[in-house]
């Protein structure tokens, strides 16, 4: 479903002559702030889940500063920014999100998103920040950030949360369309990049290295992510799980959503999060079934 959602995309820009930027502007300063602040509304955020939170953004920012530091002489300015931006985050929503309903029970599908907040707070913080480094100046990368509605949506849901506030019916009943939109437009846009690629921006290279990240690198950390938590304490299974699937979800759409916002190379994003995405429905069973019999979950 998610690649119809890709052709659609193309078809769209092919024939239609849509211009993705606009749809990139709308998804960052609008569709991703009000599906962020629903989930926070409706999740009913307790002092737990917001440990899993920060600490996910705490430990993504952490690898994807580690990842500019090493590739930031391996790689232009514009395509080292994409793989700093993309080694904190994975398609945790669109793709990781529909699989987490199948595999994790309620209360495992309830830790999951929050896990996937804190992946998202840092797309739209110290992700974004490290994006716009590869083309713009930091005082000019902070003044975007500050820009961004996400951050003031994430600060108003936790405040509202915390004074018992909940939101009218009308209200929340309306702000229902919008993950489904984030979801369809995310994955249009890929589309409609890759609706402009030509050969040339095909880099072996680039997308080898988003490969490794994606494929290695974040199996191999939730992997040992959650063996580490085992030894130290008893964790809940729906935890472990929730934990592990995050590590093998394909390269996220966002990345060629920021790309294109910024300007920063959005072809050869599109390429590697297409390739990712392709293998996924190989990969995850693989690398699931492995970690979950090692873990002592299968």
């Amino acid at each position: 479903m998610l690649l119809s959602f890709v052709g659609l995309g193309w078809i769209a820009a092919q024939r239609l002559k849509i211009d993705p930027r606009p749809i990139a502007t709308l998804l960052v300063y609008l569709i991703a702030p009000l599906t962020i602040f629903r989930a926070l509304m409706n999740g009913g955020p307790t002092p737990e889940y917001l440990v899993l939170t920060l600490s996910l953004f705490v430990l993504v920012s952490l690898l994807a500063l580690l990842v500019q530091r090493v590739t930031q002489h391996r790689f232009g300015p514009q395509e080292g920014a994409l793989l700093a931006f993309s080694s904190g985050t994975g398609n945790t929503g669109y793709f990781g999100l529909p699989v987490a309903l199948i595999l994790l029970p309620p209360e495992g599908v309830t830790l999951y998103l929050f896990c996937m907040l804190g992946i998202n707070l840092y797309e739209f913080t110290v992700g974004f920040y490290l994006s716009a480094r590869g083309h713009f100046s930091i005082r000019q990368s902070l003044i975007k950030i500050s820009r961004l509605p996400l951050i003031y949506t994430f600060l108003l849901a936790l405040l509202l949360s915390s004074l018992d506030v909940t939101l009218p019916t009308a209200l929340a009943s309306s702000l229902d369309v919008f993950p489904a939109t984030y979801t369809l437009l995310g994955m249009m846009i890929i589309g409609m990049t890759l609706s402009r690629v030509t050969l040339a921006a095909w880099d072996t290279r680039f997308i080898a290295a988003c490969v490794g990240l994606r494929y290695i690198i974040w199996p191999a950390a939730t992997f040992a992510a959650v063996m580490l938590l085992q030894m130290l304490m008893p964790v809940p299974a729906e935890l472990a799980m929730a934990i592990l699937l995050l590590g093998v979800v394909p390269m996220a759409s966002n990345v060629v959503v920021v790309a294109m916002e910024l300007g920063i190379q959005p072809q050869k994003g599109a390429l590697a999060v297409l390739v990712t995405t392709l293998m996924a429905p190989l990969l995850i069973p693989f690398y699931l079934g492995l970690m979950l019999r090692a873990t002592g979950l299968g």
